[in-house]
């Protein structure tokens, strides 16, 4: 894939190298703690708000963001602090479209924080753009009152900011949004569609570095460049079984499943390489179902089969006894696990026919921010799987 979008990835990473280094910062006790708890669901989180323009210039920009939210979420999926795999939950908001309401900034929550990937993916994918005033610490500062950013010092807790338009538009001074967004420990980095000076000379560098944020620049327009692999098809293969791994449950099982196969469909328009990535974020610890699948419910602490009404089962398990239906989901976890290791191999070889593949046709800008993200890494502390 192009350099553009995965700039709002790589800075994700080199953010999270500070908060992941805390982390190892810790007594031989915490340690001895670590190794009891190991065994628990992290309780860290990466909390990524996403607030783009969608005024006419930007429709480059959220078909951008369409086409490699999945490459995303895979990078973000090989992030480790000590011994735990955080968590990951994004929200998203549109500013600068005609279609909003000006009394409230020309500005719209789109998706609150959320670890639902479908759901993230469906409602880029309702994204439209029209003509409208982009006021940037406006949305910024809506996003930190609105969203439940939390309290936990390990959190990583980041907001992107697109657009085209000076920084500096509208009523609320981004300097006093910044100041807000460092009492709640949150890192605002900026992405300007245009010129890297024009960007400067904009106030968007600005913007980014009252946070020790990243500011960048992009060319929207830019199509995403997919690779393709041997390992597409036997992936995708695999992605069909994995669907038929879930078991549905509760009033929205059925809905959520329609949704899961229209995302499918929605990464595949772009290119088989990106329904490949959307894969491999399936068989990946983010992607989770617990609302309306008996194989990720199970898992979570407070679940009890006993509060499950026969209403609420697929036809395959109606009428059959809790020893039967524990029985069937622990089948499909084996089935699932087994699945996903296998896209988990297969992605290990594409990753590196991949590696080799850029190597032919070098991106100069992208190799190189590459190999700085990992050497400040190291000095961090911070693994990457």
């Amino acid at each position: 894939m192009k350099t553009h979008f995965k700039t709002f990835l790589f800075s994700i990473a080199l953010i999270g190298f500070t908060a992941c280094n805390a982390n190892n910062k810790k007594t031989n006790a915490d340690y001895a703690q670590t190794q009891v708890t190991a065994h628990k669901p992290s309780k860290q989180y990466i909390k990524v708000a996403l607030l783009l323009d969608t005024s006419n210039s930007m429709d480059g920009l959220i078909d951008q963001a369409k086409a490699q939210l999945w490459d995303i979420v895979n990078e973000l999926s090989y992030a480790k602090c000590g011994n735990n795999k955080p968590n990951l939950q994004i929200a998203l908001y549109e500013y600068g479209n005609d279609r909003l309401n000006g009394d409230e900034g020309y500005i719209r929550q789109v998706l609150s924080f959320s670890e639902d990937l479908d759901e993230i993916s469906k409602e880029l994918f309702s994204l439209t753009t029209n003509g409208g005033e982009e006021y940037c610490g406006q949305v910024i500062q809506t996003s930190l009152n609105q969203l439940k950013w939390g309290d936990n010092p390990d959190d990583l807790k980041l907001i992107f900011i697109a657009g085209n338009e000076p920084f500096t538009q509208g009523k609320i001074n981004y300097k006093d949004a910044s100041a807000h967004a460092k009492e709640k420990d949150v890192t605002i980095n900026t992405i300007f569609c245009g010129n890297y000076r024009q960007g400067i000379s904009t106030s968007w560098k600005d913007g980014a570095s009252l946070t020790n944020g990243d500011y960048m620049a992009i060319n929207q327009n830019n199509a995403t460049v997919h690779i393709a692999s041997p390992y597409d098809d036997d992936i995708l293969i695999l992605n069909k079984k994995l669907n038929k791994t879930y078991v549905i449950y509760g009033q929205i099982g059925i809905q959520k499943m329609a949704l899961q196969a229209e995302q499918d469909t929605n990464a595949g328009l772009y290119s088989k390489a990106n329904a490949v990535s959307r894969t491999i974020s399936k068989s990946s610890h983010l992607y989770k179902n617990k609302s309306w699948d008996l194989v990720d419910a199970e898992a979570e602490e407070d679940f009890k089969y006993g509060d499950l009404k026969d209403s609420q089962l697929p036809e395959v398990l109606k009428g059959k006894s809790e020893t039967e239906i524990k029985a069937y989901v622990a089948k499909k976890r084996i089935e699932r696990k087994g699945i996903q290791k296998k896209i988990q191999e297969l992605n290990n070889k594409r990753k590196l026919y991949i590696l080799n593949h850029k190597k032919e046709n070098a991106n100069g800008l992208e190799n190189a921010m590459t190999k700085a993200i990992k050497e400040q890494a190291k000095k961090k502390k911070y693994s990457w799987d």
